[in-house]
């Protein structure tokens, strides 16, 4: 098991802070295995094992018919005296009411509590009022290149020749930890996706019409890095002869969202200093989910590249925008309290370079700007605007 000490240091800051600490994000990105590398550093730091208790409510046992009550007791059941609990809670969405139970533990109990889930009625938008202000949400995405080089480093390869297979395989730990071949990576991720849309999204929500769902879907699989609305995967698919209104286009999109399978990047005006409510983007939890639907084609890795980008940002904490400046588009604009930083994505530098390097210099402000290329060559200074190979990026040449 090798340590993410991304998600490690923000567990360690907030440990024994009085706020349920979330993990949300697709299935099988490793909340399980943070939740077991909270478990060891909890152990190694002299907490007793009896007081770190570890449920898991992803089987039958647990999910079919179990009520914030029941989860309470079999909590509680555990504590035997007045010493600190450590409650590690795994996949907790599975019990209708658990935001209940665990803020009971949280009030009635001396707990330090730690959740993960799979589905966003864990993040801040959909949780009651029995939490409001005593959590703090921590989203956990598919492995960052960092942590893929680590998952990979025996295998002697230099991190560029590591860049050219994660930009391939993606980052699921799953695949990282295997020395599987591309087609055995992809139907891992199949299985992975189609766990997702089952449990998540189809049963969820009753969708009968599983064929103009996952139209819908390749859709978005097939746009993504492009700005699109509602309405015009609409008027495609009344093109192939499909109908479908926009408040269900606009539901797929949601369900897509809360079960974690794309990301929305909303536009921000840098003149009008606004967000923009129209023509969106999405980005795919990981990479792999494209291919796996697809197929891998390597003229079509531009639009990854921005996906990969916009979840390196995600991981170091910014907020994330396209920018629009007058006519012009900025790939990312990325807000970090008073940082900002603007990013354009390119695969070979030559062929965009005025353009990327243009658009940038229009912004008249003393924030970082940076052009990220998979040019082998790519380096340097241009007026202001640092040349990063993807690598270097990623590998925390803009922090």
């Amino acid at each position: 098991m090798i340590v993410r000490p991304y998600y490690m240091d923000i567990l360690t800051t907030y440990r024994d802070v009085p706020l349920v600490k979330i993990l949300a994000g697709i299935r099988r990105c490793g909340k399980s295995t943070i939740l077991e590398m909270l478990r060891e550093n909890l152990t190694h730091s002299g907490v007793a094992a009896d007081h770190i208790i570890t449920m898991r409510y992803t089987s039958e046992i647990f999910s079919d018919g179990m009520t914030d009550k029941d989860m309470y007791r079999g909590i509680k059941e555990n504590m035997t005296d007045d010493g600190k609990y450590y409650l590690l809670l795994d996949e907790v969405q599975e019990i209708e009411g658990w935001e209940k139970a665990v803020n009971s533990l949280l009030e009635d109990q001396n707990t330090d509590i730690y959740v993960t889930g799979s589905n966003s009625k864990l993040m801040s938008s959909e949780i009651s009022t029995y939490l409001t202000g005593r959590y703090i949400s921590i989203p956990v995405f598919t492995l960052s290149f960092a942590e893929y080089v680590e998952f990979r480093k025996l295998s002697g390869c230099t991190p560029r020749e590591i860049l050219n297979e994660y930009i391939r395989m993606g980052g699921f730990p799953v695949v990282a930890a295997g020395n599987f071949d591309e087609r055995s990576a992809y139907q891992i991720v199949e299985d992975i996706y189609h766990s997702v849309i089952t449990n998540d999204i189809t049963k969820r929500h009753n969708i009968t019409n599983f064929d103009l769902f996952h139209r819908v879907v390749k859709y978005i699989v097939e746009n993504v890095g492009k700005t699109f609305s509602t309405n015009a995967i609409v008027k495609f698919l009344k093109s192939e002869g499909r109908s479908l209104s926009i408040e269900s286009v606009y539901n797929y999109l949601e369900w897509l969202e809360k079960a974690f399978i794309i990301y929305r990047c909303r536009r921000y005006d840098l003149q009008g200093k606004a967000v923009l409510k129209t023509q969106e983007k999405f980005y795919l939890a990981d990479a792999s989910l494209k291919y796996c639907i697809m197929g891998f084609n390597p003229k079509a890795v531009a639009a990854m590249l921005e996906n990969i980008v916009y979840f390196e940002l995600r991981r170091k904490g910014y907020e994330v925008y396209i920018g629009k400046y007058e006519t012009k588009e900025i790939d990312f604009v990325a807000v970090r309290r008073d940082e900002r930083i603007y990013v354009q994505v390119c695969r070979n530098l030559p062929e965009k370079s005025d353009r990327e390097i243009a658009n940038l210099l229009e912004i008249r402000d003393h924030y970082p700007k940076y052009v990220v290329t998979l040019d082998e060559f790519a380096a340097g200074n241009i007026n202001g605007v640092k040349i990063m190979h993807l690598s270097d990026f990623l590998l925390g040449g803009f922090t």
